[in-house]
């Protein structure tokens, strides 16, 4: 191709398109001209390069590899792209692969492409692979893990195939309640394992299991033996469809311990579908579960907007209300009927009961339950909400006694009324209860002396006495 009518200003853009940085090398390795292609290249300094050997401008390794550039090649070589490393002012290095061509006295153009972009990339890649080799490392672990523990289990434990019913795998214990040894239960049709009467039976099981998604149990009895069963079976998915894991488990050997299992799975059944809110919590306040009711009342759709917060952020008195309930129920002492108020997710304010206790086993932790006083003030019929009004009898006063009177003795019944009120619920902690009326202890202690109601200790700890 004839170049010789190109024109300087479009050799100058094609070199640009070309090219990341051109250099003009003189004939004794000084750097007369810089262009760079790139806004990415300004990083580097380039245009400081000016007036500076080549050779100046890299790394100790690559001087050797800018000496073979500026060796004039002739024009009939084949050019050889040589990876050259830059110092950047600010500590690290830049990859830039060059290339020399000759120009009229004896100078040297060279072209050089930035290999960031390839440096990142192959960064990536490492890094991916690396990744990959992490994760695969892992399911190793968790398939030998899945494999010791499948093989050493005391019961007989089968992989199903929940469309055809065939044997994917049997361990060891299953191979021995059907004295197969050789391994010829797999590919079998698990129905066909047991008796003509416990054939429907077990398919039923396994067709509800599939449906429900939980573990289904069923009694059956065995071609080779007529000792009675228990076939359990749970359902999940793998890549292949659905799979069943089936134990089969003696019922002279495991009587005991399937009554604890129903008793807790209906406890388990009852406490979920319990009519008020159900929160578990640690002694520190973290809840541990929650069910459909208190999820609910706190305004949250799933039980992770809530397990693993403390409980002490959805009370509006937050650290008060807690401090309360966490006296009581860390003395083994039960809470009832404790009026607060909770803030929901959406930042309504709803008023509650709480009633609380302690359990010991299998870890300390409180269960609390949490009852929405709105829904059962609209529940109670009109006639049962008519309370006895302590003031009835003020209207009596009028005309005999001044309303200032009337009204001061009104205020002082109902100031010693919610104190009485504060101090059973804190459990006569002064401290507590100030706070909870937003009282500091001594206007709480002039009061608690105003109505009769201070102790001998409460004088030693009033300042003003």
């Amino acid at each position: 191709m004839n170049f010789a009518d190109l024109e300087a200003i479009t050799f100058s853009k094609l070199l640009g398109v070309v090219s990341d940085v051109s250099l003009v090398i003189s004939p004794k390795g000084m750097i007369e001209d810089v262009s760079t292609g790139q806004d990415t290249m300004a990083a580097l300094g380039c245009q400081s390069w000016l007036g500076k050997r080549w050779i100046d401008t890299v790394t100790s390794e690559s001087k050797k590899k800018i000496e073979d550039l500026l060796v004039s090649q002739p024009d009939t070589q084949h050019l050889v792209w040589r990876h050259v490393n830059h110092p950047m002012p600010s500590g690290g290095e830049a990859a830039i692969q060059y290339i020399t061509v000759s120009l009229k006295g004896d100078k040297l153009l060279a072209v050089g492409r930035n290999l960031e972009r390839l440096a990142e990339l192959q960064r990536r890649l490492v890094e991916t692979q690396q990744s990959m080799e992490r994760d695969f490392l892992r399911l190793r672990h968790i398939e030998a893990r899945y494999r010791v523990l499948f093989e050493t289990s005391p019961e007989a434990v089968f992989m199903v195939d929940a469309h055809s019913f065939r044997l994917i795998e049997a361990n060891a214990g299953a191979q021995s309640l059907f004295k197969d040894a050789g391994k010829r239960l797999v590919g079998r049709d698990f129905r066909d394992c047991f008796d003509a009467e416990s054939q429907s039976e077990v398919q039923s099981l396994l067709r509800t299991a599939l449906a429900t998604g939980r573990i289904e149990m069923c009694s059956a009895h065995l071609n080779s033996s007529s000792l009675p069963l228990t076939v359990s079976a749970s359902v999940f998915r793998q890549e292949g469809g659905a799979q069943f894991l089936v134990r089969l488990t003696k019922r002279e050997t495991s009587a005991a311990s399937h009554l604890t299992l129903d008793a807790s799975l209906v406890l388990s059944e009852a406490m979920a579908h319990f009519p008020d809110g159900w929160l578990l919590t640690d002694t520190a306040g973290t809840v541990r579960s929650v069910n459909e009711e208190g999820m609910a009342l706190l305004g949250v759709t799933a039980a992770t907007q809530v397990v693993g917060q403390s409980l002490e952020g959805w009370l509006i008195r937050g650290a008060v209300d807690w401090g309360v309930l966490n006296t009581s129920l860390k003395q083994q002492k039960p809470v009832r009927n404790f009026a607060t108020e909770i803030r929901t997710l959406a930042g309504m304010t709803l008023p509650v009961e709480i009633s609380g206790s302690y359990l010991a086993q299998p870890e300390p932790l409180y269960v609390m339950f949490v009852r929405d006083l709105n829904r059962r003030s609209q529940l109670t019929p009109p006639s049962s909400q008519t309370l006895p009004n302590p003031f009835a009898d003020l209207s009596q006063l009028v005309g005999r006694r001044p309303i200032k009177d009337i009204v001061g003795d009104t205020v002082d019944t109902i100031e010693r009324m919610c104190i009485e009120a504060a101090l059973e619920l804190t459990h006569n902690n002064r401290a507590s209860a100030a706070e909870m009326l937003g009282l500091s202890r001594q206007s709480l202690y002039v009061k608690l002396r105003r109505f009769g109601m201070s102790s001998e200790n409460d004088l030693d700890l009033d300042p003003k006495i």
